[in-house]
């Protein structure tokens, strides 16, 4: 797989002080995380800790209340002139996101097209990529993912773990330096997780820098290079999964992962 180069000694993901409120309720209290190339960090914790708000918040799906978020080295969202930030303008973030691909829980494919239309349609638009090459491209992808024999099927002829798989293609079309995924089984039936999880493993050993959202601890304990806690808005703890899960640190830590391990 194509993964575009960087600098090595560049983290991928680094945030500084990131907050965000939604009217008076404050959802993220000054977060504080890096993630260097080719890492996989996953993030666990109960709902409403501010997990899915921070992964918006990396490719400015959310714009922050205060902080600083790189990807890359480049600042997200902002330009810098002088001593202040100001706001780009959508366009100019919408190309920020070319290289940041991102998997909800809900597979939000687009109804209408197959599963290779669904996998060709970025690229297409942002990048002018069409022809037989990208249509190549494209089943590569989708092989890639176990579902080339489905190009041509639309979305409701395909199981939500289908579906997902066509989804992560799809994010992979736009040869993503950075891969976020919220929660990607969440909305699946149990017997469909196992198919995903192993994408993203291969995505994993392909050296794919990724940030995943997840209550799959098997999957954390087993892919992550560090996984990180979070509860109330704030990082309670992080660390390897052998120190996280093995020997936790925090009360808080150590009572929620009494209730899902």
């Amino acid at each position: 797989m194509n993964i575009p180069s960087l600098a090595l000694e560049v983290p991928m993901m680094e945030a500084r002080g990131i907050r965000k409120s939604f009217g008076h309720l404050e959802v993220l209290k000054s977060i504080d995380m890096t993630v260097q190339q080719g890492e996989v960090a996953c993030l666990i914790g109960p709902s409403g800790s501010g997990k899915s708000t921070f992964l918006r918040c990396i490719n400015h799906l959310e714009t922050v209340d205060g902080g600083q978020m790189r990807v890359a080295g480049e600042l997200v969202g902002y330009t810098r002139r002088g001593n202040k930030l100001h706001e780009m303008r959508p366009a100019d973030v919408a190309k920020q996101r070319k290289h940041v691909g991102m998997v909800f829980q809900r597979f939000n494919l687009f109804a209408h097209m197959t599963a290779l239309e669904n996998v060709l349609f970025a690229p297409g638009v942002v990048d002018g990529r069409r022809g037989p090459a990208a249509r190549e491209a494209a089943l590569e992808l989708l092989e890639r993912v176990g579902l080339r024999a489905w190009a041509g099927h639309y979305p409701a002829q395909l199981s939500g773990g289908q579906q997902q798989r066509v989804a992560i293609a799809r994010a992979l079309a736009m040869q993503p330096r950075l891969m976020l995924f919220d929660e990607p089984t969440s909305a699946l039936d149990p017997e469909l997780v196992g198919d995903v999880l192993d994408v993203m493993r291969g995505l994993a050993r392909d050296g794919m820098t990724m940030i995943v959202v997840t209550h799959e601890m098997g999957f954390a304990r087993e892919v992550a290079d560090t996984v990180t806690f979070m509860d109330g808005g704030v990082v309670v703890e992080s660390g390897t999964p052998a120190e996280l899960f093995g020997n936790p640190q925090q009360d808080r830590t150590r009572a929620f992962l009494s209730k899902v391990l």
